[in-house]
């Protein structure tokens, strides 16, 4: 059987059962364990908070039955994502799992709809602040990679991308669901997987393979904007406007 549940619907069961269940703070002031409402399903995961502006969660858990989860437009972070069993598929085609895992880049995240099956899903997601690449990734002058600026579009509609997983991306995910180290020795152990996992996530784009090609959504008024300035450039082909002068807008006295 199949349902439809909001993300808001799902968050209020979520913090009901926190509530009615003992959180398991392990010993570890770093990290928490929340298990997965009944009503939803079994399993559960853990947070673990690796650096200042990254959130882990390691996830292992099943839902009862198979759930449509709409999504409205909402400021989406940099969102770093593997499955190492179980899959989800959103209504425009992107997939996570089945070869697949998915980094969503910050900035507005369009009105969508994706699927939960009833099969166990086991897998990491990595959380952050934008600037994080600006640490981890920086040019020489401290600023964030060119390769990877399209991942940070503050008000404009994110950046998805989905490539594919490989046996190093795999064994990563498996030593952080395995780590085998306890106190300050694991966060840094936990850090520094999760910079690798990132890395391995990004190579495709960091060694300039060909292969993958981020598609970033831009918003209306942007798009608007750039078919403005093309109809002045076919209009004026004899003289052509310079750059400055094409990126303000006359009727609506702004920059473009």
């Amino acid at each position: 059987m199949t349902f439809t549940m909001t993300a808001q619907e799902e968050g209020e069961m979520w913090a009901e059962a926190a509530q009615s269940v003992v959180c398991d703070i392990t010993s570890e002031t770093f990290e928490f364990t929340h298990e997965m409402p009944n009503k939803l399903g079994r399993g559960g995961f853990r947070g673990v908070q690796v650096h200042p502006d990254i959130w882990l969660a390691i996830m292992d858990y099943q839902y009862h039955d198979d759930i449509i989860f709409p999504i409205p437009e909402w400021e989406h972070p940099l969102k770093f994502g593997v499955l190492l069993s179980g899959s989800t598929i959103d209504e425009y085609g992107g997939k996570l799992g089945d070869g697949y895992t998915c980094i969503s880049g910050s900035g507005i995240q369009r009105q969508t709809s994706f699927k939960i099956l009833q099969t166990r899903y086991v897998g990491v997601d990595i959380h952050m602040s934008p600037d994080v690449l600006r640490t981890f990734f920086p040019t020489t002058d401290g600023e964030i990679l060119p390769q990877l600026r399209f991942l940070t579009q503050g008000n404009d509609w994110q950046s998805l991308i989905y490539p594919e997983i490989t046996p190093a991306i795999q064994g990563v995910v498996q030593q952080i669901i395995n780590c085998p180290y306890h106190g300050i020795a694991k966060r840094m152990y936990l850090q520094a997987k999760v910079v690798e996992l990132m890395t391995l996530q990004l190579l495709p784009i960091l060694s300039h393979q060909g292969g993958l090609q981020p598609s970033p959504k831009l918003k209306s008024g942007t798009i608007a904007s750039i078919h403005h300035a093309r109809e002045i450039l076919h209009s004026h082909l004899e003289n052509p406007p310079l750059l400055v002068e094409l990126s303000f807008d006359w009727n609506n006295n702004s920059w473009l």
